[in-house]
């Protein structure tokens, strides 16, 4: 099952706006770093890994190289960051989530930043399908 998602023009759009920009090649790449996200048990495993790099000479910003989500089997799993412009202070680094048990590999290479002070976080979210039981982890950049 595939729930609709954005067209990626209004994605980029909406990642422009919630501020992130898109990757430039005029700043020097830093060294590639993971961060491993897990939450759930069972059928409602969900695993995701974030490769990023902080940008040199940015305060406050990574560039997102790599998002890989594998949900559970039964769930609709998400990674999102937080957005200190976010409605909900969280915007999507995916298109779309991955569901049922499939993975979901996306290269985004935008760079995500914030005010000093304000930590930069990575979240993976599952629900299960049709119900409000929601499993989280959230990790420091």
């Amino acid at each position: 099952m595939r729930l609709s998602a954005l067209p990626a023009a209004a994605l980029v759009l909406a990642t422009l706006a919630a501020g992130a920009a898109p990757a430039t090649a005029d700043a020097p790449a830093g060294p590639v770093l993971p961060v491993d996200l897990e939450a759930g048990k069972g059928r409602h495993h969900n695993t995701a890994t974030v490769l990023y790099e902080r940008v040199d000479g940015a305060v406050n910003s990574v560039r997102i190289k790599s998002v890989s989500i594998t949900s559970g089997e039964l769930d609709c799993a998400w990674v999102a960051w937080n957005d200190p412009h976010g409605t909900d202070g969280w915007s999507n680094l995916t298109t779309e989530p991955s569901c049922n048990g499939t993975g979901l590999g996306e290269h985004p290479d935008i760079i995500i930043k914030a005010p000093a002070g304000h930590p930069l976080k990575v979240r993976l979210a599952a629900d299960h399908l049709g119900s409000d039981v929601v499993h989280k982890d959230i990790q420091k950049l």
